[in-house]
């Protein structure tokens, strides 16, 4: 599969036409951001360790029923999906208190949450991703009411999904974001799963094994990657 012409760099992936207008194909690169673009780093290796990560991931939700947007790896950094009009809202599920909840709401770090809480983000760099609610999607057309349960039914089962995953390999999953988007009719899951886009900790430790340390400055961000896909299964 061939990449083709340029469509997307966003802060760690590009996105490139392939000969199939219904495929893409996604590369991830070694590029690190925080804080908005305001703490930028790279790192050897990540590249490869998110796309083989994201792999695995997209593979094990598959077989869980829950249909996503990959269809195979193509090489150490790049991996073929489908086509997707993707919706502009990111789904969040925290299932312990850490980071903008901490410092919003003055709750203690690391305190579980019982149900899992639900957040909607709009998708926009220049306004920060912020905060957003059923009303605002439907009001501004982001999505319909349909696609909000679906966004929301899907969520809840990749948590079920993952937090049974990450346990069985001696961790929490503390947090995480999802993307949606529409094909042939049906939302799938989109972007992906790797420990740039969720909350990680060693279940006896609390260690963060996420991009929590690059935020920190706490070092080791790769080899904390590469040991939480250890711990899962994941060959790299």
């Amino acid at each position: 599969m061939k990449k083709g012409k340029l469509l997307y760099s966003g802060k760690a992936k590009s996105v490139y036409e392939t000969e199939n207008p219904q495929q893409l194909v996604i590369e991830f690169r070694n590029d690190t951001s925080a804080f908005d673009g305001k703490k930028v780093a790279q790192l050897d290796r990540k590249g490869m360790v998110n796309n083989k990560f994201n792999a695995f991931i997209m593979d094990k939700l598959s077989k869980a029923g829950i249909e996503t947007h990959f269809e195979q790896l193509l090489s150490d950094t790049e991996s073929l999906v489908k086509r997707m009009a993707m919706l502009p809202v990111e789904c969040v599920v925290r299932n312990r208190a850490a980071g903008s909840l901490v410092r919003k709401l003055g709750i203690e770090e690391g305190r579980e949450l019982n149900p899992a809480v639900f957040e909607f983000f709009y998708k926009s760099d220049a306004l920060g991703d912020p905060m957003i609610n059923d009303s605002h999607i439907i009001t501004f057309g982001w999505a319909t009411a349909k696609q909000i349960e679906q966004m929301k039914t899907i969520t809840h089962q990749v948590n079920e999904v993952l937090s049974k995953l990450f346990l069985d390999g001696g961790l929490i999953l503390v947090d995480y974001k999802l993307e949606f988007g529409v094909y042939e009719g049906r939302v799938l899951l989109g972007d992906e799963f790797s420990p740039d886009g969720c909350r990680l900790w060693d279940a006896s430790t609390m260690e963060k094994m996420d991009k929590d340390r690059f935020r920190q400055d706490l070092g080791n961000v790769i080899e904390a990657y590469e040991e939480v896909g250890r711990r899962i299964g994941v060959s790299f």
